[in-house]
């Protein structure tokens, strides 16, 4: 054994491991605000690109979502940042990692949809569940398995509708797949 490792009786053990369990734990939950400050902004951008673009002539019906993403990254950042002040757990490490790399593909599938003249919910749609599968799956939270669950079937489902409806189904994605989870996951007990 080295000179600098700390020897712990049992008692003093059992309560470094209580309280890691406890800061894992907080951690998670603190998972909850990204899901939640998310969800509320893509599900506005989507309900409001579909109501702007249905509904009145303007050709401007897709800034919600440019104005809603830059809203979202700069609380992201500082989310993060505060964060990192405090211990940060392997799980936090990792699903920040998960969110980042899933973050720069929604900016390159958006950027070539564009460029290809589409619009990019489908594949929104599938990244969107993949990151919140996975997240479920780490975090071994069912409700956010679900959510990611139905954003890919709703991906599936929106090869079968036409554009106009697009931005409602990903709407409903967002509202079940990160608002109701990131409620639930914020006022569990369990997790």
């Amino acid at each position: 054994m080295e000179a600098n490792e700390m020897k712990l009786d049992p008692e003093q053990s059992l309560r470094l491991i209580t309280a890691t369990i406890a800061k894992t734990r907080d951690n998670i939950k603190a998972m909850s605000d990204c899901f939640l400050l998310w969800g509320w902004l893509i599900a506005a951008a989507s309900l409001l690109f579909y109501g702007l673009h249905a509904f009145t002539t303007t050709r401007l019906y897709f800034l919600p979502f440019p104005l809603a993403v830059a809203i979202g990254v700069v609380w992201t950042l500082r989310y993060f940042r505060q964060l990192k002040a405090g211990m940060e757990t392997w799980l936090n490490w990792f699903l920040k990692q998960l969110w980042l790399a899933i973050g720069v593909c929604f900016l390159l599938v958006v950027g070539i949809s564009l460029l290809n003249h589409q619009l990019p919910f489908t594949y929104t749609l599938l990244l969107g569940g993949l990151g919140t599968l996975v997240s479920g799956l780490v975090m071994r939270f069912r409700p956010l398995i679900a959510g990611g669950i139905l954003f890919l079937l709703l991906a599936c489902c929106s090869v079968m509708v036409g554009d106009a409806l697009k931005p409602l189904l990903q709407g409903i994605a967002v509202i079940g797949g990160y608002l109701a989870p990131g409620y639930l996951l914020k006022y569990s007990k369990s997790v």
